[in-house]
C-alpha cells in the first residue's frame, strides 16, 4: 500500500510530537549527597501514606517553592522497579508511566522516597507508601465551582471530570442562557440517577429559570411549582428504579457576617418534601408540616425507603420570631418513611438518629450502595454545614440498634467544614467537600472504606500540584458517576429557546 505524501507528513508529525513529550519527561538521579530529615516531606497535595484506587490519575505533588528549591522523588514498585521524577520542586508523572505503577503495585504499595534541595543543600525525608487498593473507582466525578462567597450572580459552571485522567469538560455554564444580566442566573444541584446520565437533571434559577431534566437522554426544561408548594423543586434526590425524583422545597434565606469566621448563614424560613413523577409531570406532596423544615431526602438502594432531615420544634417563646436571629437554636434530626413502589404512598415517620439530643443537628445523608451505612454530615445547628467551621462527616452502620459510628478520623479535617458526603457505586470509596486548608475554599478529598475501616483521606489529583491554590473557586456537591454527561452545553441551552 501507498501512503499518501499528506497521510505521510500527519503520521511523521504525530511522531515528533510523541517524541518531544516523551524527551520532556524528567528522571533525574537521585542526590549523593544529603543530609537526612527526621520527618516526612510536607508535600502537597499530601499522599504520605494514602491508599488510592488502582485507576486514579497520577498523585503528583510539590515541595513548597517558597523553601525548596528543587525536589527529586523515587518509587520503588512491588517488583522492585525503580523510577525517579522531579522537575524544580514539581513531580509530575506521564500518564502512561503511573498507569504501569498502579497495575504494578495493585492490592499491594509503592515506596517513595522524596529528597529536597534547600540553600543548595539537600535533604533526605523519611520514605512513605502509597498503597494501591484492588477497587476501582468511579471513573467520573462532577461538581459546581462557583466562588467561596458571593452576594450576587458571577459566572459559575457545572463541570465534570474524568478520575483516570485530568480531563476536566463543562456540563453547563450560566452565562449561555442568561437573558437578563441585571437579575444574574444561579446554575445548582445536578443529581443523577444510580450513578448513570442518561437520567440527570440540574437547576437553573432568576434569569430563564427552571429545573433541566435528562429522560432516557431526552432534555426538557419543567416548572415544578405548583399552587399547592411554597417552592419549585430545590435539593433532589432520584429513585434508584423508578422515574420519581424527590424534592424538597424551600424559601432559602442568606446572612452575611461582617465578624465571624463563618461569613455566611444559609437557612430556610419554610421547607418541605414533594414526590416529582417525570413521566406524568406531576407533583404530590410527601410531607409539609408548617411548623417544621423538611430537606434534603435521599432514598435507599432498594427504592423502599425515603431518609430526609425534619428539625426539632423551636421553643414556643421563639416560633414566631425572626429566624435570622435565631438560626442558631433550628437543629435537625434524621427520619425515614416507608415507600410502596406500586403506589408510590409513603408510610408513617420513624425517627433514625436523634442529632438534637446531643446538641447537633443532621443534613445531606447518603446510605451505602449496600444499604449497611448512612453517611451525613453534622454540626452545632442549621442544614448547611458546607459555610461552618464544625461542620464534620459521620458515619453509621444501619444494621445495630445502637447509634455506634465509624471512626472517620481519617477522613474529617480538623477545625474546617466537611459537607457533601458521597459513595461510589461499589461502596469503597467515600468523598466529601471540604475547606481544610486555607478555610475559604472547599475543595475535594477522597478516602478508602473497606468493611468500617477508613484510610487517610487525599485530594483529588490534578496535572499541576498547584492547581487547586490557584484556582480561586470552591467545589460544590461532588457526585460520583460511572459514565460523563454526553450532552454538551450547547445542547442544554436549546430548551430554554
Amino acid at each position: 500500500m501507498i501512503m499518501k505524501s499528506s497521510t505521510l507528513s500527519k503520521s511523521l508529525f504525530l511522531a515528533a510530537v510523541v517524541l518531544l513529550l516523551s524527551s520532556c519527561v524528567n528522571h533525574p538521579d537521585v542526590p549523593t549527597s544529603f543530609k537526612e530529615a527526621k520527618s516526612l516531606p510536607a508535600i502537597f497535595p499530601d499522599y504520605c501514606n494514602v491508599t488510592v484506587p488502582c485507576n486514579i490519575a497520577p498523585l503528583n505533588f510539590m515541595l513548597p517553592a517558597d523553601q525548596y528549591e528543587e525536589c527529586v522523588a523515587r518509587f520503588t514498585m512491588a517488583d522492585g522497579e525503580q523510577q525517579t521524577y522531579g522537575n524544580g520542586v514539581m513531580v509530575q508523572i506521564p500518564e502512561t508511566e503511573w498507569l504501569d505503577m498502579l497495575k504494578t503495585s495493585k492490592g499491594k504499595s509503592m515506596k517513595v522516597e522524596v529528597w529536597g534541595q534547600k540553600k543548595g543543600e539537600w535533604l533526605s525525608f523519611r520514605p512513605f507508601e502509597i498503597f494501591v487498593a484492588e477497587e476501582p473507582i468511579d471513573e467520573y466525578l462532577s461538581y459546581r465551582l462557583i466562588e467561596p462567597s458571593y452576594a450576587g450572580w458571577d459566572f459559575m459552571e457545572i463541570a465534570q471530570r474524568n478520575i483516570t485522567s485530568f480531563e476536566e469538560t463543562q456540563i453547563f455554564n450560566n452565562e449561555i442562557t442568561c437573558n437578563d444580566r441585571a437579575k444574574g442566573q444561579c446554575i445548582n444541584c445536578h443529581s443523577y440517577q444510580n450513578y448513570k446520565t442518561d437520567n440527570m437533571l440540574f437547576h437553573v434559577r432568576l434569569s430563564n429559570a427552571g429545573t433541566v431534566i435528562v429522560n432516557d437522554g431526552k432534555i426538557s426544561k419543567r416548572n415544578l411549582k405548583r399552587d399547592y408548594t411554597i417552592s419549585s423543586g430545590v435539593y433532589p434526590a432520584w429513585h434508584p428504579t423508578q422515574k420519581l425524583i424527590a424534592f424538597s422545597t424551600n424559601k432559602t434565606r442568606q446572612a452575611f457576617h461582617t465578624q465571624h469566621p463563618n461569613k455566611i448563614e444559609v437557612f430556610d424560613e419554610a421547607s418541605d418534601l414533594i414526590l416529582y413523577d417525570v413521566t406524568t409531570d406531576s407533583v404530590s406532596i410527601v410531607s409539609n408540616d408548617s411548623t417544621l423544615l423538611e430537606v434534603y431526602p435521599t432514598w435507599s438502594p432498594d427504592g423502599k425507603y425515603l431518609y430526609y432531615c425534619k428539625s426539632v420544634p423551636l421553643p414556643e417563646e421563639l416560633r414566631d420570631k425572626d429566624i435570622t436571629l435565631n438560626y442558631q437554636k433550628v437543629q435537625y434530626n434524621l427520619y425515614r418513611r416507608s415507600f410502596d413502589m406500586s403506589s408510590h404512598c409513603f408510610g408513617e415517620e420513624e425517627l433514625v438518629y436523634d442529632a438534637a439530643s446531643a446538641n447537633k443537628s443532621v443534613t445531606l445523608p447518603r446510605i451505602s450502595p449496600d444499604g449497611r451505612y448512612l453517611l451525613f454530615a453534622e454540626g452545632q445547628y442549621g442544614c448547611f454545614h458546607i459555610r461552618h467551621a464544625d461542620g464534620d462527616i459521620v458515619c453509621m452502620p444501619l444494621d445495630t440498634e445502637a447509634h455506634s459510628r465509624i471512626d472517620l478520623t481519617n477522613f474529617n479535617s480538623e477545625g474546617f467544614a466537611d459537607s457533601y458526603p458521597t459513595w461510589s457505586s461499589n461502596g469503597h470509596w467515600i468523598m466529601c467537600s471540604s475547606r481544610r486548608g486555607d478555610g475559604n475554599f472547599s475543595r475535594i478529598y477522597i478516602s478508602y472504606f473497606n468493611k468500617g475501616k477508613v484510610e487517610k483521606a487525599f485530594m483529588l489529583p490534578q496535572k499541576d500540584p498547584e492547581h487547586n491554590t490557584f484556582r480561586l473557586k470552591c467545589y460544590n456537591r461532588p457526585e460520583f458517576m460511572v459514565e460523563p454527561v454526553r450532552i454538551s452545553v450547547n445542547e442544554f441551552s436549546k430548551v430554554f429557546k
